[in-house]
């Protein structure tokens, strides 16, 4: 069984399809290792028999770990919430049910921070997620379930949402690899919405070859998501060795001050492999990009305030038996069913949305996103990607941040300009720090994800991490 386990879920893919390993086997041997997690990372795991899956079906049934956040039919699916706990909806998320049709079977749904609000996954309403690099420390969010399960063993590959840096920043500090792709180009229905104009489902896997098969069967257009936009190329699996010609650009304004001595470290070591991979390297400005958490945290929480509306008690969900009024109906729910976190963003949300102050907050938050965008078009003109740290620091512990809220938003200070201009990045492992796994952040033009996915393949290879350790 061990040997199954240790294959990446590629490996293992093209093992069934020829008929060497049977799904089956695959199957029961993760749907034992999730039922015995102890991370806390998954929050239900599949029963019985591995579901039927065609002979040549190109992800092999290899199994697939869920966010939570996704919408599966008759599956619980609460977005890690109590006000959600026990709902089951009648319809699958568009992203799980193209997944599923190409062979990868849904094993579990993984635990996250609720609704996807954190960088920690301590903000979830079923207790927090452990690192399995070291259980005394988070593993990241909101998708932390997701790249927890990966990390540990647990799963063979997972899929996550990332809104301002909810795949990229667990991937980092789970010493995986995370690819949040350009917005629109995965459907977001059936997503439970956090902030429409910003989330967008990606995959949490082992390496970038199993990122690039599980995107390759989640991109397209869908008629039921009004934002999706499809892919301009179908993806492909990467196969560079080298960096030959491609130009880098390092952003002085998201990696000066504020990293880790040790993250810095293995961030000019990544710099190092892409020049002796024949890459070029060079400064290049995103001048407004020291701006992009202010802007994230009044449009998120604003888009949060109005999608999260719909819970009232009234059609879905939890509902209060202490009100005696519609208003102390809804009121009462939500002081449940909600938690600290949700709470103070649908606050900060309202707040900036409500008459006189909606142009002053939500209106100039808009006009520095649009200057955000603009700075990484400029950038792009004179490099193919830009290379950063995906998260300032590596793992920090459980609680360490928790009364501190700054503190924690500015755990994505890498990850949200990519977030707010809509474009593709990816974080792959670039080493360890005190014995924890730092990310390197390589993003791209809108749907330059091949390209992303071939330069993060070659400094892969160079860099040669191994993260055995984490899966026991």
């Amino acid at each position: 069984m061990s040997d199954v386990l240790d294959l990446t879920a590629a490996a293992a893919a093209e093992r069934v399809r020829a008929g060497e390993l049977a799904a089956g086997e695959l199957w029961d041997a993760y749907r034992e290792r999730a039922a015995g997690d102890r991370l806390n990372a998954f929050l239900w795991v599949a029963e019985g028999d591995a579901p039927a899956v065609a002979p040549d079906a190109p992800l092999g049934g290899v199994p697939l770990a869920v966010k939570d956040l996704f919408c599966t039919k008759g599956v619980p699916s609460a977005a890690a919430s109590k006000i959600l706990e026990g709902y089951r909806p009648p319809y699958t998320a568009t992203a799980v049910e193209r997944l599923a049709a190409a062979g990868a079977p849904m094993l579990g749904k993984t635990n996250m921070d609720e609704f996807a609000m954190g960088s920690s996954n301590e903000n979830s309403g079923f207790g927090a997620v452990k690192n399995p690099w070291d259980e005394t420390k988070v593993p990241g969010g909101s998708s932390g379930g997701s790249a927890a399960a990966v990390a540990a063993g647990l799963a063979p590959w997972a899929i996550g949402t990332d809104t301002g840096g909810s795949i990229r920043q667990p991937a980092s500090l789970c010493g995986i690899v995370g690819l949040k792709p350009t917005y629109g180009s995965v459907s977001r229905y059936g997503m439970i919405a956090f902030a429409s104009s910003l989330d967008q489902a990606g995959p949490l896997t082992r390496d970038v070859t199993d990122a690039a098969l599980l995107l390759r069967h989640m991109v397209g257009h869908d008629k039921c998501d009004s934002t999706s936009t499809g892919h301009s190329e179908e993806i492909a699996l990467p196969s560079a060795e080298r960096l030959d010609g491609l130009r880098f650009g390092v952003p002085p304004e998201l990696t000066g001050e504020g990293l880790e001595p040790g993250v810095r470290a293995v961030y000019e070591q990544a710099l190092a492999r892409i020049e002796q991979l024949g890459g070029s390297v060079q400064e290049v400005a995103l001048p407004h990009s020291g701006h992009a958490i202010a802007a994230y945290y009044v449009i998120a929480p604003a888009e949060a305030s109005a999608n999260l509306a719909r819970f009232d008690g009234v059609r879905y969900g939890r509902r209060t038996a202490a009100a005696d009024t519609l208003l102390s109906l809804y009121e009462q729910t939500r002081e449940e069913g909600f938690g600290p976190e949700v709470k103070r963003r649908i606050m900060l949300g309202t707040y900036a949305l409500s008459s006189g102050y909606y142009d002053a907050y939500y209106g100039s938050a808009q006009r520095v996103r649009t200057k955000i965008a603009d700075d990484f078009r400029a950038a792009f003109e004179s490099v193919d990607l830009i290379v950063t740290p995906t998260s300032p620091t590596v793992a920090f512990g459980l609680g360490e941040r928790t009364d501190d809220p700054l503190a924690m938003y500015l755990s994505d200070v890498l990850t949200v300009p990519m977030s707010l201009a809509g474009i593709p990045a990816i974080s792959i492992p670039g080493g360890l720090s005190e014995g924890l796994p730092v990310g390197i952040q390589l993003a791209g033009p809108a749907f330059s994800e091949n390209r992303i996915l071939d330069a993060a393949l070659a400094l892969e290879r160079a860099t040669g991490f191994d993260g055995s350790s984490a899966r026991g």
